[in-house]
């Protein structure tokens, strides 16, 4: 777990702001206490890589969705991509993103937000990058001098909006290791 007091704790206003402006049919599904999870559950069942599916947006206004590495770290999704990708593009013009991260009917994560470039081409990078980069490269038992690294670009979603449905929190967390 990366995430400081203050964090969680932002976290879980973002959480809780989220759902309290949400639809009357989110709310239906998603209850607070029963179908939903914490910022410390949130960040038990995020831990390592997770498979994120990700919305951006063309010029035209076409939605495009795909599939990310997702890390959750200090409370926010770092999420990447090859600087010459599609995503990458539309990212650079419209920062609007969309992120999902979903198993099956047990658990389903939903962000909106901007999407902040951490390591952008030819201009010093975001303060966070060099712990970010330290994470990343960790996690995949990668070379930080590998090519890699300068190919991809690597974004923190800032979040509007965040919530967090499980339909059995109990059993989901008890399938977690410990933190």
């Amino acid at each position: 777990m990366f995430e400081t007091p203050d964090e969680l704790h932002s976290l879980q206003a973002l959480l809780d702001t989220s759902w309290a402006g949400s639809s009357s049919h989110l709310k239906s599904i998603i209850r607070p206490g029963e179908r939903t999870l914490d910022a410390e559950q949130v960040v038990r069942v995020c831990q390592g890589m997770c498979t994120l599916a990700v919305a951006t947006v063309t010029r035209r206004g076409e939605p495009r969705i795909s599939g990310v590495d997702g890390h959750l770290l200090h409370g926010r999704w770092i999420v990447g991509t090859h600087r010459h990708a599609a995503k990458a593009r539309h990212l650079a013009a419209r920062p609007g993103i969309s992120a999902t991260f979903m198993r099956g009917e047990q658990l389903g994560i939903f962000t909106h937000g901007l999407a902040v470039e951490l390591n952008p081409e030819g201009t010093s990078s975001d303060p966070t990058w060099p712990t970010v980069r330290d994470y990343l490269v960790n996690h995949y038992d990668g070379d930080g001098d590998d090519p890699f690294w300068d190919e991809n670009v690597w974004y923190r979603i800032d979040p509007s909006w965040m919530v967090a449905y499980s339909a059995d929190p109990v059993g989901l967390l008890d399938q977690q290791p410990a933190v």
